[in-house]
């Protein structure tokens, strides 16, 4: 059998780093002592210096260095001298030595197992794509070369008013495109919406939210002038629970990922505005992301076999592919040590052949690390433009791609693919119309918040003063869907009668207690409060205040945060019977003023945990988590509130805002901790949603995303960040394949605190009459592959005249402003390119491709599986009914997990009413990836289990087929 199709995407076992790695492995180096953290050598924001901060500008820690040699000492000038003396010796033979190793090893290491896979498949052979190709490749026919290049080169980082600008082919009237980070909202512009973040909505399991969400988002970035949002996010899929952007994304499974992506997607497409599913693929952890952010001159390279690759990471970019996503994003890292923007097994082969991806690849900024290489590769548009760093308008595209297609290296044919897959995007989502895009560009500046300033002021070439900021408010009525959002991802993990409280005279929860005058009631916690603001810290990179986003790129400028003590104060504004005492801080003056514990009848007490992005910092969060704990001493404030709350009997509830799982040990046993909510990350609505679901004006429906472990080690060792680098070239192999999140758990028999799909409610439900219904009958493999559509659109390839190439006359350049022109034309020369390995070998077609999404017969539905719930409870409240399929055993080889999403919904139901709900299974749900057949496949032995409940561990209806 052929070792590629035995694991496709495997890393070499012979690979060079493993020759390498133990020399830079800190436990047999020569710095034993040593407590360097890798991510000291975090370079500054590049959106607030431009040039990078010193590789290695830290403190060493080592004992040996914090204290003077002895003959240093001693002040002995003969010592001293020798000291130096030997010092320079040392140091010279090192860096001789460290020269030509860094210079070694700064080079992009082998491809390993991620082979080939050229040419680049063309796009316009879908169905729903077909009348945009037409239209595109009307108007690419009649571009030059330059406007070509135009259209898929970045201008610069600041050369323009979106974080991505393209520039304009003006003779045939294709204008530059807007490109902005979401996926929270639009970074960087005024009165816009701050949503709550993609873990929030995952967390609701409300496929209508997720469209709503995504739809709202896209209605206020079109009225901001925005062609193309940069979301949704679902990579990082969530393989490491302490991942610094797992917020960003849906949840720790494919399936919820994949639906939530679908459906945000559609949102944002229907309203015209291009949406970017982001980061392809494998985009695990912060650190070592990318070259030198962390010091070192290679990412990381996630290193993934073929079957994991297609059931996990893959699987929800195929629900986007399907659901007509305009754009891919690749991202930093090295898979099977290729760079994801230059793999072309990846973009080609996976992603165009087998899912039919009918868009354009895009960089994420600065992810292009070579050239001619990445046009090959599959890569169409480069972003924001520079090269190898920021602003320095060096483009590894721009003119050196003018260039390259004039002396034959890269194919015009291949431009001309990547010019019309962007072209027709624009036309696919309904862009030429004017009512809707007038081509006038943002009317925001992400760089300055003045109402004049410069167009392009990431160039220190003079340029004049014009307006760039008009102040637009999009938000129209958001606020209310930002709130229902908020409030259906909250999740209820406890509850002991205390939950939902009043707002009147019987706010008391436990009525059997007698008490005096008002009841006291305590809110304890920074988190509860607004800090110094919501932008208090730029990119929202510091934990400060009550915690509502994440930071990095995906973090939004707050128009405003209601904090949750501002909206429980509101709630009871008025109440004489109430009195409401808030301590925002928290180290609480206990020892001093032990009457703030001691009266406090029922205490409200709020905690979180943040992160973000790797290019930002904050105190021990470097990017990624460094532990599952609750920050700023969250732990041990519930613990004290919950020990001394009206002198040890007062009744407590929890409020949580975090990035992703916490470990809640310390105190969830704990007999006074009544109730205990996870708001996640709920944008800026916060309090008042908080304060709908504590008041039951919304009934608790949300459901964790992932699963809460009782310690970072129950989630196994794939889950475990790498701190530090393993490598020059960090190789970290996911050993653990399919088995992360509640996969693992189920594996290895491990009782979580809080299983995946968790989450209680202010009523109850039965589940009853499980039915299974056969539409199709298995068959081990799908139908054959159907024959394209549509013929790709053809081109004079001839190289265009060299002349047209060189900047015309009286052209006034911006320094660092990408052009697609050249200077001189005399140096090109037509000599022999070295193409990689396989570029001249073609590749056959996968049977699991033909359209949009892949096989059509994949996304047949093959069983139909139908449940009864019933509301059982005195309260009206919403439902998440989940399946779980269990595979037969089949083939012993092949290990299967315990069981895997593949179906939920949400519905509301009255008390004691009664409604049927039906998944529907496709192909693609019931197969898995055969790497022999490289083709998903049925097990058509044995017999399906169906299972439906609550909750990933609470199923009690199944069904078989």
């Amino acid at each position: 059998m052929d070792s590629n199709k035995e694991q496709l995407l495997n890393p070499s076992p012979t690979y060079e780093h493993e020759r390498f790695r133990r020399s830079y492995d800190a436990r047999e180096s020569l710095d034993l002592d040593s407590d360097l953290d890798a991510t000291e050598f975090l370079q500054s924001d590049p959106l607030t210096s431009s040039k990078p901060t010193a590789a290695f500008s830290t403190k060493p820690r080592n004992r040996w260095l914090r204290k003077p040699c002895g003959c240093l000492a001693g002040r002995s000038t003969r010592c001293i001298i020798g000291c130096l003396g030997v010092f320079a010796l040392v140091w010279l033979a090192l860096g001789a030595g460290g020269f030509f190793a860094f210079k070694k090893y700064k080079q992009t290491p082998p491809n390993g197992l991620s082979p080939p896979w050229y040419p680049t498949p063309k796009g316009g052979t879908a169905r729903s794509w077909a009348d945009s190709y037409r239209k595109a490749s009307e108007m690419v026919a009649k571009m030059t070369l330059p406007e070509k290049v135009n259209v898929t080169t970045g201008t610069g980082w600041k050369m323009g008013p979106a974080v991505g600008n393209t520039g304009p082919a003006i003779h045939v009237g294709f204008p530059a495109l807007s490109l902005q980070d979401g996926p929270l909202g639009i970074r960087f512009a005024d009165n816009a919406t701050a949503f709550p973040a993609g873990v929030t909505v995952g967390a609701t399991w409300n496929k209508q939210l997720m469209y709503e969400w995504g739809n709202a988002h896209a209605i206020e970035a079109r009225k901001k002038g925005v062609n193309v949002i940069l979301g949704p996010c679902i990579g990082p899929l969530g393989r490491m629970p302490a991942g610094g952007r797992n917020w960003e994304g849906f949840g720790a499974d494919p399936y919820l990922q994949g639906i939530a992506a679908a459906e945000s997607i559609r949102g944002i497409q229907e309203e015209g505005v291009m949406a970017t599913i982001k980061h392809f693929v494998a985009n695990e952890q912060e650190h070592f992301r990318q070259p030198w952010e962390w010091g070192l001159p290679n990412a990381l390279s996630a290193n993934i076999d073929d079957r994991t690759m297609h059931e996990l990471y893959l699987w929800p970019f195929g629900d986007a592919v399907k659901a007509g996503v305009a754009s891919v994003m690749c991202s930093y890292n090295m898979i099977n040590n290729s760079y994801a923007c230059g793999n072309s097994k990846l973009l080609n082969g996976l992603l165009r052949d087998e899912m039919g991806f009918q868009g354009f690849v895009m960089s994420d900024w600065l992810a292009q690390r070579s050239g001619v290489a990445t046009a090959l590769a599959g890569l169409d548009m480069t972003m924001p433009g520079d090269g190898l760093l920021w602003e320095d308008g060096k483009s590894l595209w721009g003119p050196e791609l003018t260039r390259s297609v004039l002396n034959g290296s890269v194919p015009l044919d291949r431009l001309n693919d990547m010019v019309t897959r962007i072209v027709a995007a624009w036309y696919q989502l309904g862009q030429d119309d004017e009512t809707k895009f007038d081509r006038k560009g943002p009317n925001f500046s992400s760089w300055t918040d003045e109402p004049e300033g410069v167009f392009a002021p990431g160039s220190p070439t003079e340029q004049e003063t014009v307006p760039v900021n008009q102040y637009v408010n999009v938000m129209g009525d958001h606020a209310s869907l930002a709130r229902q959002i908020a409030a259906e991802g909250t999740v209820l993990l406890k509850n002991e009668g205390l939950l939902p409280l009043t707002r009147g005279a019987s706010t008391q929860p436990n009525e059997t207690r007698r008490r005096d005058g008002p009841l006291q009631i305590a809110i304890f916690g920074e988190d509860a409060g607004p800090g110094e603001g919501p932008n208090h810290c730029p990119d929202r990179g510091c934990n400060q205040g009550t915690l509502a986003s994440g930071w990095g790129s995906g973090s939004v400028e707050f128009p405003y945060l209601v904090t949750p003590a501002e909206a429980l104060a509101k709630s009871w504004d008025g109440n004489e019977s109430v009195k409401v005492s808030t301590y925002l801080t928290n180290k609480p003056p206990f020892a001093k003023q032990p009457e703030i514990l001691r009266d406090a009848q029922l205490c409200i007490v709020f905690a979180n945990a943040d992160s973000g992005e790797g290019y930002k910092a904050w105190e021990g969060v470097k990017g990624d988590r460094p532990d599952l704990f609750l920050q700023k001493g969250g732990d041990d404030l519930i613990v004290q509130v919950a020990q001394g709350c009206h002198g040890g009997d007062g009744e407590v509830l929890v409020v949580i805002h975090t990035v992703g799982p916490v470990v809640m040990e310390k105190w969830i046993d704990h007999p006074n901790v009544k109730a205990v909510l996870l708001a996640n990350l709920p944008g800026q609505e916060s309090g008042n949603a908080l304060t709908d679901v504590i008041f039951g004006d919304v009934k608790p429906s949300g459901k964790l995303p992932w699963t809460i472990g009782k310690t970072l080690d129950d989630y196994g060792e794939g889950a475990k960040i790498m701190y530090m680098p393993n490598g020059v070239v960090p190789q970290q192999d996911f050993k653990e394949g399919l088995f992360i999140d509640y996969r693992h758990f189920d594996k290895y028999s491990i009782e979580p605190r809080f299983e995946f799909g968790f989450g209680l409610s202010y009523t109850t439900f039965e589940f009853t009459d499980c039915v299974v219904k056969e539409l199709k009958g298995k068959s081990q493999l799908p139908a054959p592959r159907p024959k394209d559509f549509a013929v790709p659109p053809e081109y004079d390839t001839s190289i265009p005249n060299e002349e047209e190439a060189l900047f015309p006359n009286d052209f006034r350049k911006l320094e660092k402003y990408v052009y697609p022109y050249l200077d001189t034309i005399d140096d090109i020369v037509s000599d022999p390119y070295p193409y990689p390995d396989g570029y001249d070998v073609q590749q056959p077609l996968s049977g699991a491709g033909g359209e949009e999404g892949g096989n059509p017969d994949l996304w047949e539905v093959y069983v139909t599986v139908s449940v009864n719930i019933t509301n059982t409870g005195d309260r009206i409240g919403k439902v998440v009914p989940q399946l779980y399929l269990e595979y037969p055993e089949g083939d012993p080889k092949v290990e299967f997990p315990v069981k895997v999403l593949r179906g939920f919904d949400k519905l509301l139901l009255e008390k004691d009413e009664t409604k049927t709900v039906t998944f529907n299974l496709t192909r693609r749900d019931l197969s898995y990836w055969d790497i022999n057949a490289q083709n998903w496949a049925m097990v058509t032995k044995g017999e399906y289990k169906f299972l439906v409940g609550r909750s990933s561990r609470d199923l009690p209806v199944s069904g078989t087929w």
